[in-house]
Protein backbone atom coordinates (compact mmCIF):
# COMPACT_ATOMS: atom_id res chain seq x y z
CA UNK A 1 0.00 0.00 0.00
CA UNK A 2 2.86 2.39 0.83
CA UNK A 3 4.35 1.74 -2.60
CA UNK A 4 1.06 2.68 -4.26
CA UNK A 5 0.87 5.84 -2.16
CA UNK A 6 4.28 6.84 -3.52
CA UNK A 7 3.21 5.97 -7.09
CA UNK A 8 -0.54 6.73 -7.24
CA UNK A 9 -0.56 6.96 -11.05
CA UNK A 10 -0.26 3.15 -11.18
CA UNK A 11 -3.58 2.87 -9.40
CA UNK A 12 -5.15 5.53 -11.63
CA UNK A 13 -4.25 3.47 -14.72
CA UNK A 14 -6.11 0.51 -13.23
CA UNK A 15 -9.06 2.82 -12.64
CA UNK A 16 -9.06 3.93 -16.28
CA UNK A 17 -9.27 0.30 -17.45
CA UNK A 18 -12.14 -0.33 -15.04
CA UNK A 19 -14.27 2.60 -16.16
CA UNK A 20 -13.52 1.91 -19.84
CA UNK A 21 -15.53 -1.31 -19.51
CA UNK A 22 -18.57 0.47 -18.09
CA UNK A 23 -20.21 1.49 -21.39
CA UNK A 24 -19.65 -1.97 -22.85
CA UNK A 25 -21.28 -3.73 -19.90
CA UNK A 26 -24.25 -1.34 -19.95
CA UNK A 27 -24.91 -2.08 -23.63
CA UNK A 28 -25.46 -5.73 -22.72
CA UNK A 29 -28.16 -4.85 -20.18
CA UNK A 30 -31.89 -5.10 -20.94
CA UNK A 31 -33.03 -3.45 -17.71
CA UNK A 32 -34.22 0.13 -17.06
CA UNK A 33 -31.37 2.47 -16.13
CA UNK A 34 -32.42 2.90 -12.48
CA UNK A 35 -32.67 -0.87 -11.98
CA UNK A 36 -29.24 -1.57 -13.48
CA UNK A 37 -27.70 1.28 -11.50
CA UNK A 38 -29.33 0.00 -8.30
CA UNK A 39 -27.85 -3.46 -8.82
CA UNK A 40 -24.45 -1.93 -9.54
CA UNK A 41 -24.45 -0.02 -6.27
CA UNK A 42 -25.98 -2.83 -4.22
CA UNK A 43 -23.23 -5.16 -5.39
CA UNK A 44 -20.66 -2.45 -4.64
CA UNK A 45 -21.90 -2.16 -1.06
CA UNK A 46 -21.98 -5.94 -0.68
CA UNK A 47 -18.41 -6.29 -1.97
CA UNK A 48 -17.17 -3.55 0.35
CA UNK A 49 -19.00 -4.66 3.51
CA UNK A 50 -16.52 -7.43 4.50
CA UNK A 51 -13.66 -4.92 4.23
CA UNK A 52 -15.49 -2.34 6.33
CA UNK A 53 -16.81 -4.70 9.00
CA UNK A 54 -13.63 -6.77 9.06
CA UNK A 55 -11.51 -3.88 10.29
CA UNK A 56 -12.00 -2.55 13.81
CA UNK A 57 -10.38 0.76 12.86
CA UNK A 58 -12.67 1.24 9.86
CA UNK A 59 -15.74 0.30 11.92
CA UNK A 60 -14.84 2.86 14.56
CA UNK A 61 -14.22 5.55 11.97
CA UNK A 62 -17.57 4.80 10.35
CA UNK A 63 -19.41 5.00 13.68
CA UNK A 64 -17.63 8.19 14.73
CA UNK A 65 -17.87 9.97 11.37
CA UNK A 66 -18.86 13.60 11.97
CA UNK A 67 -22.25 14.78 10.70
CA UNK A 68 -20.86 17.23 8.17
CA UNK A 69 -18.68 14.62 6.46
CA UNK A 70 -21.54 12.12 6.49
CA UNK A 71 -23.88 14.70 4.94
CA UNK A 72 -21.34 15.58 2.25
CA UNK A 73 -20.94 11.88 1.49
CA UNK A 74 -24.72 11.47 1.24
CA UNK A 75 -24.96 14.44 -1.14
CA UNK A 76 -22.11 12.98 -3.15
CA UNK A 77 -24.05 9.71 -3.39
CA UNK A 78 -27.17 11.57 -4.53
CA UNK A 79 -25.37 13.12 -7.49
CA UNK A 80 -23.59 9.85 -8.24
CA UNK A 81 -27.02 8.20 -8.54
CA UNK A 82 -28.16 10.93 -10.95
CA UNK A 83 -24.95 10.46 -12.93
CA UNK A 84 -25.53 6.72 -13.36
CA UNK A 85 -29.16 7.09 -14.46
CA UNK A 86 -28.32 9.80 -16.99
CA UNK A 87 -25.23 7.95 -18.21
CA UNK A 88 -27.06 4.66 -18.75
CA UNK A 89 -29.91 6.44 -20.53
CA UNK A 90 -27.39 8.22 -22.78
CA UNK A 91 -25.82 4.91 -23.82
CA UNK A 92 -29.23 3.70 -24.93
CA UNK A 93 -29.67 6.64 -27.29
CA UNK A 94 -26.28 7.60 -28.72
CA UNK A 95 -23.07 5.80 -29.64
CA UNK A 96 -20.62 4.50 -27.06
CA UNK A 97 -17.87 6.74 -28.44
CA UNK A 98 -19.99 9.91 -28.28
CA UNK A 99 -21.40 9.20 -24.83
CA UNK A 100 -18.04 8.20 -23.35
CA UNK A 101 -16.27 11.20 -24.87
CA UNK A 102 -18.89 13.73 -23.74
CA UNK A 103 -18.77 12.37 -20.19
CA UNK A 104 -15.10 13.37 -20.22
CA UNK A 105 -16.23 17.00 -20.19
CA UNK A 106 -16.65 16.37 -16.47
CA UNK A 107 -13.26 18.03 -16.02
CA UNK A 108 -14.71 21.28 -17.36
CA UNK A 109 -17.60 21.26 -14.91
CA UNK A 110 -15.26 20.30 -12.06
CA UNK A 111 -13.02 23.24 -12.92
CA UNK A 112 -15.91 25.67 -13.09
CA UNK A 113 -17.36 24.35 -9.85
CA UNK A 114 -13.96 24.48 -8.18
CA UNK A 115 -13.66 28.10 -9.25
CA UNK A 116 -17.20 29.19 -8.34
CA UNK A 117 -17.77 27.33 -5.08
CA UNK A 118 -14.33 26.43 -3.69
CA UNK A 119 -12.65 29.75 -4.49
CA UNK A 120 -10.31 28.23 -7.04
CA UNK A 121 -8.86 30.09 -10.02
CA UNK A 122 -8.72 29.26 -13.73
CA UNK A 123 -5.67 30.45 -15.66
CA UNK A 124 -5.78 31.70 -19.25
CA UNK A 125 -4.24 28.43 -20.45
CA UNK A 126 -6.88 26.46 -18.56
CA UNK A 127 -9.59 28.64 -20.08
CA UNK A 128 -8.18 27.82 -23.54
CA UNK A 129 -8.31 24.10 -22.76
CA UNK A 130 -11.91 24.47 -21.60
CA UNK A 131 -12.82 26.34 -24.79
CA UNK A 132 -11.28 23.65 -27.00
CA UNK A 133 -13.10 20.92 -25.09
CA UNK A 134 -16.45 22.68 -25.40
CA UNK A 135 -15.85 23.16 -29.14
CA UNK A 136 -15.25 19.42 -29.44
CA UNK A 137 -18.51 18.74 -27.62
CA UNK A 138 -20.35 21.02 -30.05
CA UNK A 139 -18.89 19.17 -33.05
CA UNK A 140 -19.97 15.79 -31.67
CA UNK A 141 -23.48 17.12 -31.08
CA UNK A 142 -23.51 18.57 -34.61
CA UNK A 143 -22.43 15.24 -36.10
CA UNK A 144 -24.99 13.29 -34.08
CA UNK A 145 -27.81 15.70 -34.93
CA UNK A 146 -27.78 14.25 -38.43
CA UNK A 147 -27.97 10.70 -37.09
CA UNK A 148 -31.46 11.17 -35.62
CA UNK A 149 -33.14 12.90 -32.70
CA UNK A 150 -32.28 10.11 -30.31
CA UNK A 151 -28.54 10.54 -30.79
CA UNK A 152 -28.66 14.25 -29.97
CA UNK A 153 -30.79 13.57 -26.91
CA UNK A 154 -28.24 10.97 -25.82
CA UNK A 155 -25.46 13.54 -26.19
CA UNK A 156 -27.34 15.99 -23.94
CA UNK A 157 -27.90 13.26 -21.34
CA UNK A 158 -24.18 12.41 -21.43
CA UNK A 159 -23.27 16.04 -20.74
CA UNK A 160 -25.77 16.21 -17.87
CA UNK A 161 -24.22 12.99 -16.52
CA UNK A 162 -20.82 14.71 -16.65
CA UNK A 163 -22.17 17.68 -14.68
CA UNK A 164 -23.60 15.37 -11.99
CA UNK A 165 -20.31 13.49 -11.81
CA UNK A 166 -18.46 16.77 -11.37
CA UNK A 167 -20.67 17.73 -8.41
CA UNK A 168 -20.10 14.24 -6.96
CA UNK A 169 -16.34 14.78 -7.24
CA UNK A 170 -16.47 18.22 -5.61
CA UNK A 171 -18.49 16.97 -2.65
CA UNK A 172 -16.06 14.05 -2.38
CA UNK A 173 -13.09 16.39 -2.21
CA UNK A 174 -14.62 18.12 0.82
CA UNK A 175 -15.85 14.95 2.52
CA UNK A 176 -12.47 13.20 2.36
CA UNK A 177 -10.76 15.89 4.41
CA UNK A 178 -11.90 14.01 7.52
CA UNK A 179 -12.71 10.55 6.15
CA UNK A 180 -10.61 7.72 4.81
CA UNK A 181 -11.30 6.57 1.26
CA UNK A 182 -12.85 3.31 2.51
CA UNK A 183 -15.35 4.99 4.83
CA UNK A 184 -16.12 7.75 2.34
CA UNK A 185 -16.83 5.39 -0.55
CA UNK A 186 -18.89 3.08 1.66
CA UNK A 187 -21.08 5.99 2.75
CA UNK A 188 -21.35 7.29 -0.82
CA UNK A 189 -22.23 3.93 -2.35
CA UNK A 190 -24.68 3.21 0.46
CA UNK A 191 -26.51 6.52 0.03
CA UNK A 192 -26.38 6.16 -3.75
CA UNK A 193 -27.95 2.68 -3.54
CA UNK A 194 -30.73 4.01 -1.30
CA UNK A 195 -31.48 6.85 -3.72
CA UNK A 196 -31.64 4.42 -6.63
CA UNK A 197 -33.95 2.06 -4.73
CA UNK A 198 -36.27 4.99 -4.03
CA UNK A 199 -36.22 5.92 -7.71
CA UNK A 200 -37.07 2.33 -8.68
CA UNK A 201 -39.95 2.43 -6.20
CA UNK A 202 -41.28 5.69 -7.61
CA UNK A 203 -41.02 4.33 -11.15
CA UNK A 204 -42.70 1.09 -10.10
CA UNK A 205 -39.87 -1.08 -11.45
CA UNK A 206 -38.85 -4.08 -9.37
CA UNK A 207 -35.22 -5.13 -9.15
CA UNK A 208 -36.02 -8.44 -10.85
CA UNK A 209 -38.16 -6.93 -13.60
CA UNK A 210 -35.63 -8.02 -16.24
CA UNK A 211 -34.62 -11.33 -14.71
CA UNK A 212 -30.99 -12.20 -14.00
CA UNK A 213 -29.52 -9.89 -16.66
CA UNK A 214 -29.22 -6.72 -14.50
CA UNK A 215 -27.99 -8.81 -11.57
CA UNK A 216 -25.07 -10.17 -13.61
CA UNK A 217 -24.30 -6.94 -15.47
CA UNK A 218 -24.62 -5.00 -12.22
CA UNK A 219 -22.06 -7.28 -10.59
CA UNK A 220 -19.59 -6.79 -13.45
CA UNK A 221 -20.09 -3.03 -13.25
CA UNK A 222 -19.63 -3.09 -9.49
CA UNK A 223 -16.44 -5.13 -9.61
CA UNK A 224 -14.67 -3.58 -12.58
CA UNK A 225 -16.13 -0.10 -12.96
CA UNK A 226 -17.00 0.82 -9.37
CA UNK A 227 -14.52 -0.98 -7.10
CA UNK A 228 -11.64 -0.87 -9.60
CA UNK A 229 -12.83 2.40 -11.13
CA UNK A 230 -14.69 5.01 -9.10
CA UNK A 231 -13.25 3.83 -5.77
CA UNK A 232 -9.74 4.21 -7.10
CA UNK A 233 -10.45 7.72 -8.34
CA UNK A 234 -11.92 8.62 -4.95
CA UNK A 235 -8.71 7.37 -3.33
CA UNK A 236 -6.67 9.42 -5.81
CA UNK A 237 -8.38 12.61 -4.58
CA UNK A 238 -6.07 12.43 -1.56
CA UNK A 239 -3.08 12.91 -3.87
CA UNK A 240 -4.42 14.96 -6.78
CA UNK A 241 -6.92 17.77 -7.30
CA UNK A 242 -10.48 16.98 -8.52
CA UNK A 243 -9.64 18.50 -11.91
CA UNK A 244 -6.59 16.30 -12.43
CA UNK A 245 -8.37 13.11 -11.33
CA UNK A 246 -11.18 13.88 -13.77
CA UNK A 247 -8.65 14.57 -16.52
CA UNK A 248 -7.05 11.16 -16.02
CA UNK A 249 -10.28 9.54 -17.16
CA UNK A 250 -9.78 10.82 -20.71
CA UNK A 251 -8.59 7.43 -21.96
CA UNK A 252 -11.99 5.89 -21.17
CA UNK A 253 -13.67 6.84 -24.47
CA UNK A 254 -10.65 5.63 -26.46
CA UNK A 255 -10.85 2.11 -25.03
CA UNK A 256 -14.65 2.02 -25.01
CA UNK A 257 -14.87 3.41 -28.54
CA UNK A 258 -12.46 0.81 -29.94
CA UNK A 259 -14.36 -2.01 -28.24
CA UNK A 260 -17.65 -0.64 -29.58
CA UNK A 261 -16.33 -0.76 -33.15
CA UNK A 262 -15.63 -4.49 -32.89
CA UNK A 263 -18.54 -5.49 -30.63
CA UNK A 264 -21.35 -3.29 -31.96
CA UNK A 265 -20.08 -2.09 -35.34
CA UNK A 266 -20.26 1.56 -34.22
CA UNK A 267 -17.99 3.63 -36.46
CA UNK A 268 -18.02 7.33 -35.51
CA UNK A 269 -18.68 9.96 -38.18
CA UNK A 270 -15.61 12.00 -39.28
CA UNK A 271 -16.95 15.18 -37.63
CA UNK A 272 -17.55 13.28 -34.39
CA UNK A 273 -13.97 11.99 -34.50
CA UNK A 274 -12.69 15.54 -34.89
CA UNK A 275 -14.80 16.58 -31.92
CA UNK A 276 -13.49 13.65 -29.87
CA UNK A 277 -9.89 14.58 -30.69
CA UNK A 278 -10.53 18.17 -29.61
CA UNK A 279 -12.13 17.04 -26.34
CA UNK A 280 -9.39 14.59 -25.48
CA UNK A 281 -6.72 17.06 -26.56
CA UNK A 282 -8.26 19.83 -24.47
CA UNK A 283 -8.56 17.61 -21.44
CA UNK A 284 -5.00 16.34 -21.88
CA UNK A 285 -3.72 19.91 -22.15
CA UNK A 286 -5.64 20.80 -19.02
CA UNK A 287 -4.08 17.82 -17.22
CA UNK A 288 -0.60 19.09 -18.06
CA UNK A 289 -1.49 22.55 -16.74
CA UNK A 290 -2.83 21.02 -13.55
CA UNK A 291 0.33 18.97 -13.03
CA UNK A 292 2.50 22.08 -13.29
CA UNK A 293 0.31 24.08 -10.91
Amino acid sequence: MKYLEKHPMIVIVVGIVGISLSAIFVRYSVAPSAVLAAWRLLWSVILMTPVVLGSAAVRQELIKADKKSALLSALSGLFLAAHFILWFDALGKTSVASAATLVCTEVIWVSLGFCLFLKGKISQKAALAIGVTLLGSFLIALADSGAGEGHLEGDVLAILAAVCSAVYMLFGRSAQKKLSTTVYTYLVYGSCALVLLVVCGIQGTGLLISGANPVIVGFLLALFSTILGHTIFSWALKFYSPSFVSACKLLEPVGAGILAVFLFGEIPAPLALVGAVLILGGVRYYAKIEQKA
